[in-house]
């Protein structure tokens, strides 16, 4: 990796120009994705492709099974389900692209929860303050953590792993023994989790501007590397085919939801943050340096990249998305719970996040990465559930994939650095 952008395997440029009979320039594009494909998969870069094709089996497998597994119903539910803990692994993307991990995430996603549910129901601050309280003390810990981590020198793995047992002793106090804080049924945070948009336009109207934003972005970048004239860049047919792609899923989407229920509220903020942090992580100098820091920490120092402003801003990046995915956990259920820490919560995150494509190595993920990971690991839970299959099953499923993703992970990286790519 250089060390300021990921290193990119070569993309088809000719497709773009291509020229002389319809006939003619189709079967040349084809030939052109033909290449590229086969490039990257030579070239151990992968994509989302792996994790795509995993998707699509497990719900067919599921659906062969149980024909309700791919109900609007169920289907709805999922999309709500992966909220809370996706925005969490959204943040642990952060952390990893940086080759560091934090163990925290499920202690201060259960703290946050904790904190505006004492000052919202047992001292009568109103919600929105709460809100903003139990985001800070998110925040806080990431800066502390991260302080710690860059400034010190401390092994994030130590560091997490002791604000895994702090902050959960912490989040105990909080309680006071209580136990659990049942929340307000008409409340601002409940609300986030079960409000629906009825009107079908609503979703459709997402579909379609989500689709053409795609290839309007997509469009102006290919013109902008195709003016460089070093760059690779995606040719005319390939935008187009993706574009294509997009609009599939996402109206068939808009569609299952709308004879249900219509767009739940919260599927429609957890995209709103993959959007916005990827445009922070791909769009932005910021993001270029933790890529770059991802790669290899001295090279990022000595072209001038503040280190320890970086790495001590992703965890307090991490530990807020934490908060904000345990605020969407507690308003799921309507209560925050002094045992939302324990159970699976931080393997989920972590395993979401590199099931999508997020590598541990570092440099190398998505903020998507989490989206995908999260719906691979809780269509597994709900196909499971339908089926009336234990959960200890479903445990080992879920190892089985993560261990999987490691795997192809690791190769990949092996293959790339044959290749010269990272």
């Amino acid at each position: 990796m250089g060390a300021v952008t990921p290193p990119e395997p070569p993309s088809a440029g000719p497709s773009s120009g291509a020229t002389g009979s319809p006939g003619r320039e189709a079967g040349q594009w084809r030939k052109d994705l033909v290449e590229v494909a086969r490039r990257r998969l030579r070239g151990g870069e992968l994509g989302s492709a792996s994790v795509i094709v995993a998707l699509a089996v497990i719900w067919a497998v599921f659906e062969s099974l149980d024909t309700s597994f791919l109900s609007p119903r169920n289907l709805s539910n999922l999309s709500v389900d992966i909220v809370g803990t996706g925005l969490i692994a959204v943040g642990v993307v952060f952390v990893l692209l940086l080759g560091e991990i934090d163990l925290s995430v499920a202690s201060v996603s259960a703290l946050a929860a904790a904190v505006f549910a004492a000052g919202n129901v047992r001292y009568g601050i109103p919600e929105v303050p709460a809100v903003l309280l139990a985001l800070a003390v998110g925040a806080a810990v990431g800066a502390i953590q991260g302080f710690i981590v860059a400034k010190v020198g401390v092994p994030s793995f130590v560091v997490t792993l002791a604000g895994l047992l702090g902050w959960n002793g912490l989040t105990l106090y909080v309680f006071g023994g209580q136990g659990s804080i049942i929340l307000d049924d008409n409340g601002l945070v409940v609300t986030l989790t079960h409000y629906y948009f009825h009107d079908v336009a609503v979703a459709y109207g997402l579909a379609a501007f989500g689709t053409a934003a795609y290839f309007l972005l997509s469009y102006r970048n290919a013109r902008r590397r195709r003016a460089v004239g070093a760059l690779p860049t995606r040719g005319m047919h390939e935008i187009a085919l993706r574009t294509l792609a997009l609009a599939a899923v996402s109206f068939a989407a808009a569609w299952t939801l709308n004879q249900f229920l219509g767009l739940p509220l919260a599927l429609l903020i957890f995209l709103g943050f993959l959007v916005c942090l990827d445009v922070l992580l791909r769009r932005t100098t910021y993001g270029r340096r933790i890529f770059a820091l991802g790669g290899s920490v001295e090279p990022a120092r000595r072209a001038g990249i503040a280190v320890v402003s970086v790495r001590v801003s992703v965890f307090m990046i991490s530990s807020t998305m934490a908060a904000i995915g345990g605020l969407f956990l507690a308003s799921r259920i309507t209560s925050a719970s002094e045992t939302a820490s324990s159970g699976n919560l931080l393997m989920q995150a972590i395993a979401a996040a590199v099931i999508g494509g997020t590598s541990l190595f570092g440099g190398r993920g998505r903020t998507w990465s989490a989206l995908l990971g999260i719906l691979v690991i809780q269509s597994i839970a709900s196909g499971m559930a339908l089926l009336g299959i234990p959960v200890a099953v479903q445990l080992m499923i879920t190892g089985v994939v993560l261990l999987a993703a490691v795997i192809i992970d690791t190769l990949a990286r092996r293959t790339m650095h044959a290749h010269g790519w990272a």
